[in-house]
C-alpha cells in the first residue's frame, strides 16, 4: 500500500509539473467573457511583462528550448519521432556567420522584426514569438508569412519549405514548417495578437498581418494549424519557463478554447455556449470520470495524446460516467457541441 501510494503521489508530482501551474487566479479577469472584451481582458493580465535584453536571448535559450538530451531545439531542424540531420551545442554553436545549413543557430522571430517596426522594445526580445533555429533555415524564412504550398522551391532538411502559398486568400511566397510545429507557430501569433492589442497603431504591418493581428487569410489557416496540431508537451514545459523568465504567459498554450472564444464566437454561438456548461470531474481521475451537461446538450468527447493523436471519442448527453482505457499520464480533454462548437479544452490526468 505504501510503495503504491508513494508511486502515485510520484506521478501526480511528475505529471502536474509536465501540465504547468497556472497560478491561481491569472486568469479569472477573463472568466466570462468572449470576442474583442476576451481579448483586451487578456492583454490586460498579459501585458507589462519583464523585458530582457536582445543578446539575454543566448542564455535564456538554454532554459527555453532544451531538448531532453541538452541540445538546442530548433524546430526547423528537429525530426519529431526521427534522427535530425545536426543539432546544436547551447553558446558554442550560435550565429556567428553561415554558408549552409547546419552550420549554426540564431535567434528567428516568428512575428517578424520589419512587421512591428524592427529593433524595437519589447516585442524586440519577447521570448514567446522567438525561437533559436538554424541560421541558415532563417534566413531562407526571411520574413516571408507563414503558409502551405504544393510546390516548394527550396527544402530543408527536416522538411520546412518555401515557395508560392496555395491556401485560399493568399499566393505569394510563404514558408511553411513541418506539422508538428505549426500549431506552436500559431499559438505564438495568437499571443502576439493579444500581448500587443492596442500597442500596434504604429506597425507596418505584412501581407500576412495588420499591426499585431492577422489577417483573415492567416486568421483562418492559425486556426486549422491549431485545431490540427495541440499543445505539446514542449510547449506546456517552454511556457512555464518564459513565464520564469518574463513573468507572464502565452494564455493559448494554458487556455486553447481562447482562441474560437476570441476570434470564432458568434452569435449563434452565444445562444450555444452558455446554455451548454460542462462539468468534468474528478481530475486527476482513477478509473473513471464523470462528465455533466444540461439534459437539453448533446455534446462529444475526445481525449487525445500529448501529440494531438485521438485516443477516445463519445457521445455524452446529460450526465455520463466514462471509463476510458488508457494508460496513467496526462491527456487533452476536447468536448465540442454538435455545430462543432469547443465546448471545453483541459488538460486531464490519469493515476
Amino acid at each position: 500500500m505504501i510503495s503504491r501510494l508513494y508511486c502515485t503521489a510520484m506521478l501526480c508530482f511528475t505529471v502536474c509539473i509536465l501540465a504547468g501551474q497556472i497560478p491561481p487566479g491569472y486568469y479569472d479577469p477573463a472568466s466570462g467573457l468572449h470576442g474583442e472584451a476576451l481579448q483586451e481582458a487578456l492583454y490586460d493580465i498579459i501585458k507589462e511583462h519583464n523585458v530582457e535584453t536582445y543578446s539575454q536571448l543566448w542564455d535564456d535559450f538554454q532554459f527555453t528550448d532544451r531538448k531532453a538530451n541538452g541540445k538546442v531545439w530548433d524546430m526547423y531542424s528537429d525530426v519529431p519521432g526521427g534522427t535530425p540531420p545536426y543539432q546544436y551545442t547551447f553558446i558554442t554553436d550560435q550565429c556567428g556567420n553561415y554558408s549552409q545549413e547546419g552550420d549554426c543557430y540564431n535567434r528567428e522571430h516568428t512575428f517578424a522584426k520589419s512587421w512591428f517596426g524592427g529593433e524595437i522594445y519589447p516585442m524586440y526580445s519577447d521570448l514567446f514569438h522567438i525561437y533559436p533555429t538554424d541560421g541558415w533555415v532563417n534566413n531562407k524564412r526571411g520574413n516571408y508569412p507563414f503558409g502551405e504550398t504544393g510546390n516548394a522551391t527550396w527544402t530543408s532538411l527536416n522538411g520546412s519549405k518555401t515557395g508560392n502559398c496555395n491556401y485560399t486568400g493568399y499566393s505569394d511566397v510563404i514558408f511553411e514548417p513541418v506539422d508538428a510545429y505549426k500549431g506552436d507557430i500559431a499559438r505564438s501569433f495568437f499571443y502576439m495578437a493579444c500581448r500587443y492589442y492596442g500597442e500596434d497603431n504604429d506597425w507596418p504591418g505584412s501581407d500576412m498581418t495588420s499591426g499585431s493581428q492577422l489577417k483573415p487569410w492567416a486568421l483562418d489557416l492559425m486556426h486549422a494549424w491549431h485545431l490540427a496540431d495541440p499543445v505539446s508537451t514542449k510547449e506546456i514545459e517552454r511556457n512555464e519557463a518564459v513565464y520564469d523568465i518574463q513573468q507572464n504567459r502565452n494564455p493559448f498554450i494554458d487556455h486553447p478554447e481562447f482562441m474560437e472564444m476570441i476570434w470564432f464566437y458568434t452569435q449563434s454561438k452565444e445562444n450555444t455556449i452558455p446554455s451548454c456548461p460542462v462539468r468534468v470531474y474528478p481530475n486527476p481521475f482513477q478509473d473513471q470520470m464523470l462528465i455533466e451537461l444540461p439534459g437539453n446538450c448533446h455534446a462529444e468527447l475526445k481525449l487525445t495524446g500529448m501529440l494531438g493523436r485521438e485516443l477516445f471519442s463519445v457521445k455524452i448527453h446529460g450526465k455520463q460516467q466514462i471509463r476510458p482505457e488508457l494508460p496513467e499520464g496526462m491527456y487533452f480533454l476536447i468536448i465540442t457541441g454538435p455545430d462543432n462548437t469547443i465546448l471545453r479544452t483541459e488538460k486531464v490526468i490519469k493515476m
